[in-house]
């Protein structure tokens, strides 16, 4: 739980996990979503400060604690896990950089979700009468990683489906104009 101080690490086994940062005001941010091999709250427990996410799982998850005495003994017992531990970091770095990109060097919310629609094509689509893939976000989720409204997700995919940009059955999304979909992401 974000600002709490660190009990250990959190090994995800299965399911899904969103990390996400709020503010006072009641704001909250979608960091990045976790998976199956995952440790969470890395940082915080090798830095001992206070956690700076909270985690909350998007399926039904098998989750695995270690706390911070044990973690950081088997680190110093197994160097070689260390090399996976600065890897992982390295990886929520990347996925940071990316996502602070996004947010700060985007001119428009439309652009914004291009980028989002074509990052997840990337990573879970499958090819086949354009880029497939399952739309596995509430409107409410997507807006809290790109950092606009619920409704404005919403007026987006309607205009972009009207615009013959993407095709959305049910859960389904397919990017059948991806050309389209790309000048909109911008450069």
């Amino acid at each position: 739980m974000q600002g709490q101080p660190p009990r250990g690490v959190y090994v995800l086994c299965a399911g899904r996990v969103k990390l996400t940062v709020c503010s006072q005001d009641g704001r909250s941010l979608i960091t990045r979503i976790s998976t199956p091999g995952e440790v969470l709250g890395l940082a915080a427990t090798l830095s001992g400060k206070p956690y700076y996410l909270t985690a909350e799982t998007l399926t039904p998850s098998e989750v695995n604690f270690i706390k911070c005495d044990d973690f950081l003994r088997f680190l110093h017992e197994h160097g070689d896990a260390c090399v996976r531990v600065a890897q992982q970091l390295a990886q929520n770095f990347q996925t940071a950089t990316e996502q602070i990109s996004l947010l700060g060097l985007s001119s428009s919310v439309s652009e914004r979700l291009a980028k989002f629609l074509l990052s997840l094509g990337a990573r879970e689509g499958q090819a086949g009468g354009g880029l497939r893939l399952k739309l596995t976000y509430t409107h409410e989720e997507i807006g809290q990683m790109i950092g606009i409204s619920r409704e404005t997700v919403t007026r987006l995919l309607a205009d972009f489906k009207k615009n013959r940009i993407i095709n959305l059955k049910g859960s389904t999304l397919v990017i059948s104009n991806r050309p389209a979909l790309e000048a909109l992401a911008g450069p």
